[in-house]
């Protein structure tokens, strides 16, 4: 990320996975969250 603060989608993203990682449920939602948000990093970040 070149040193920027990860963007809300992101932070949220990572929020969603932990939980999922924790507890086994949405998981689906939580690896499209990450996908979205990847996605929208691209541009903003350059990735």
């Amino acid at each position: 990320m070149s040193g920027e603060w990860p963007s809300h989608k992101q932070v949220e993203a990572s929020k969603a996975q932990s939980l999922a990682d924790r507890t086994g449920k949405g998981k689906q939602k939580a690896n499209e969250m990450q996908s979205e948000a990847d996605a929208a990093a691209v541009p903003k970040h350059g990735l």
